[in-house]
């Protein structure tokens, strides 16, 4: 990419931003167009443009938005996607004759779009626009996507050819260069900053449940409250604890859907709707972007991230909370983000991670060449397997050749890492964003979601596990606040005899019996026992057998205890005598008629 060119939009006397093909009337072929704000118009102005177009959207959501919009009923647009065959392309080619072919489609079904146009003997390379929107995922998606990037070496084919997106990621594939591709950047004369509350946790669940508790009391009439994470493992496991099941709608990918609805959860979607929405909704990656969210309310944002739980719900501040808060056309009313940090997280510099991918590529280029030149089956086997075991493998397309986006999103990821790091490195990282105005505060609990991964850790024995659980009791104390009670409920939930065992006989009897369950529920029947043996019921049917200022004999002191424990059904603590007297009483040897006995001179307890 040789140059970069400025392009300035300004807003009107109505406050309106100006679309981008007021300032733009057509993309330029060879282009990066890195936008900076979402919503300008960008595909808008591809749809209307005068030319056939080919439009790679990010997924389907985008593309069945797009095809029902009433402002696009007259624009002959034609989505493909899965579901979608070559014929019903070749189908839509043939009736669109006298009509520019708008065609929208997933990088995944791209593949049908080259077929179609090959059974018309037609050619799209030469025929069509191909605009690769929202750019950024090539790079975002290319780990868990592998066919986002199939057609990437048709697009350096097209004659006519540009990329787009509002948060662009550095493109290192040498054809850009090659080809001689410039930037244009769209410059917003005015102040563009939204603002962005960051609460840095320990616990994401309870600052999540403090959020949603300050917002339902802060506001008269309830916005909608739209909650961005990137697991549906975590929205379900919030909403149901949280008890928000009737109250939420899901949006995400089709195999989530199918996940949710097994858990008897109805409200969840793989395309969003207004109508489906409910007080809090709750979006997947697949509704990060691109995606028109239009709106009469302007609804509350929260995003979160669970490193502890899955470092694919870290959201990039350059990137995935930018795209996030565009999604709302008429605007959001407030933005917040909730976040953990995990100091177990790589730090890595550029320099560093570069220097990473080139050691990778050449160990894999030295084994490569000893696969080339094993002159045995054997040795040939034993060399794919070891190629297929390095970590440059990833970085490889279906034809062997480096996967510039691979590569470009392994920097990506790893770069990413260091934000989460710690608080102040999560804060820098939206600090230096262009787009948000932060504000932070750090929400912490005695425990946190640390904590909990180290419980439920599959991996950890039993015993280890309930090591784990009291050392947590032991953090929790006395559990004197509402939230640390419900962390506790939370223990009983995983483990429910440790946390009885630990309140019943406590830490030290535990390590001592070396956490043998068998021991332990010895040492609890037992103190049970002696509590209940020495307990108000027994205390009170001794009292009320024997008064003050009277004799009894030693034999009817014995046998008066015994029916008292017998009547209770309670094991006494120590064996019998007419002694056991003197822990109810304080009393004196004397003589009733003529047998050993005892005068009762007071109460000792």
């Amino acid at each position: 990419m040789t140059t970069t060119k400025q392009i300035q939009v300004s807003k009107n006397e109505l406050d309106k931003v100006q679309y981008l093909t007021e300032v733009l009337p057509e993309i330029p072929t060879n282009t990066i167009l890195y936008k900076k704000l979402t919503g300008l118009g960008a595909t808008y102005g591809e749809i209307t443009a005068k030319r056939n177009s080919i439009i790679i959207e990010p997924n389907v959501p985008v593309i069945i938005g797009k095809c029902n919009d009433p402002k696009h009923k007259d624009d002959n647009l034609f989505g493909v996607y899965e579901g979608v065959y070559t014929d019903d392309i070749v189908n839509y080619l043939e009736k669109s004759k006298k009509k520019y072919y708008k065609i929208l489609t997933t990088p995944e079904s791209f593949q049908k779009v080259k077929d179609a146009f090959e059974e018309l003997e037609m050619s799209a390379h030469c025929s069509c626009f191909l605009l690769f929107d929202e750019c950024h995922k090539l790079v975002k998606d290319a780990d868990y996507r592998s066919d986002i990037t199939l057609p990437i070496d048709d697009f350096f084919k097209f004659d006519q050819k540009a990329l787009v997106s509002a948060t662009p990621i550095e493109l290192n594939d040498p054809r850009f260069k090659e080809q001689n591709f410039q930037t244009i950047e769209i410059q917003p004369t005015f102040d563009y900053k939204k603002e962005i509350w960051l609460h840095h946790t320990n616990n994401t669940l309870q600052a999540f449940k403090n959020v949603l508790s300050k917002l339902n009391n802060e506001e008269a009439a309830p916005l909608p409250i739209c909650v961005f994470i990137n697991s549906t493992d975590i929205i379900y496991s919030l909403m149901k604890q949280l008890d928000l099941l009737e109250d939420s709608a899901v949006f995400c990918a089709p195999k989530s859907v199918d996940k949710l609805k097994k858990n008897r959860f109805c409200n969840v979607y793989e395309e969003w709707n207004k109508d489906k929405m409910k007080r809090y909704n709750f979006f997947t990656s697949r509704f990060f972007n691109a995606v028109d969210m239009e709106l009469e309310e302007q609804p509350h944002v929260i995003m979160l991230t669970d490193v502890y739980f899955a470092e694919h719900t870290m959201i990039d501040p350059y990137t995935d909370a930018i795209q996030i808060v565009g999604r709302f056309r008429n605007g959001v009313s407030s933005i917040t983000y909730i976040s953990n940090t995990k100091k177990g997280l790589p730090q890595r510099s550029k320099e560093e991670i570069k220097g990473y991918l080139i050691c990778s590529k050449e160990i894999y280029r030295t084994m490569k060449n000893f696969y080339d030149c094993a002159t045995d089956r054997a040795s040939r086997d034993a060399y794919r397997a070891a190629l297929e075991s390095l970590p440059f493998n990833r970085m490889l397309d279906r034809n062997g050749r480096e996967n510039w986006f691979a590569i470009d999103n392994y920097m990506d990821e790893e770069l990413m890492k260091n934000y989460f790091y710690d608080e102040n490195s999560l804060y820098k990282a939206y600090d230096n964003c262009d787009s948000f105005i932060v504000y932070h505060a750090g929400y912490y609990c005695p425990l946190g979601d640390s904590e909990r991964l180290k419980r439920e850790n599959k991996s950890q024995s039993i015993k280890d596990k309930r090591k784990e659980i009291v050392r947590q009791l032991e953090m929790l104390g006395n559990c004197a606040t509402e939230m640390e009670l419900e962390y506790k409920r939370d223990l009983i939930a995983a483990d429910s005899f440790i946390v009885e065992a630990y309140d019943t006989v406590g830490k030290e009897v535990i390590e001592k019996l070396k956490y043998s369950k068998k021991k332990i529920t010895e040492a609890m029947i037992q103190k049970q026992y002696s509590e209940k043996a020495t307990g108000t019921e027994v205390i009170r049917l001794i009292k009320n057998s024997f008064t003050v200022g009277q004799k009894y004999t030693r034999k009817y002191i014995k046998e008066e205890i015994k029916r008292i424990y017998a009547l209770l059904n309670i094991h006494p603590p120590k064996t019998i005598t007419s002694k056991t007297i003197n822990d109810f009483f304080v009393v004196s040897e004397c003589k009733v008629n003529k047998d050993r006995g005892y005068l009762f001179i007071s109460e000792s307890i």
